[in-house]
């Protein structure tokens, strides 16, 4: 379900309550554009723990691939040249 940016600021959260109660998410569209989306808390939780699990997985990985380093003045480098 797509709302306004107008719409939610007339209606405000009571809005949500009502729409995600038909629909699984609310897209909120901002001068044509969908710009924001709404999911029940409980399925944003539940992303988040799959994020964190695909994360811990991809660092697994390159741990087992010797792909990382532990010295403190290479890892501030790579920081400032991604900064560039």
């Amino acid at each position: 379900m797509t709302v306004t940016g107008s719409e939610v600021k007339t209606k405000g959260v009571s809005l949500f309550e009502k729409l995600l109660d038909g629909f699984g998410e609310v897209i909120i569209n901002v001068r044509g554009k969908d710009k924001f989306c709404v999911i029940p808390y409980e399925e944003y939780e539940a992303y988040r723990a799959y994020k964190l699990e695909q994360a811990h997985k991809e660092v697994m990985a390159d741990i087992e691939k010797g792909k990382y380093h532990t010295d403190p003045n290479r890892h501030f480098a790579a920081i400032e040249e991604a900064l560039k």
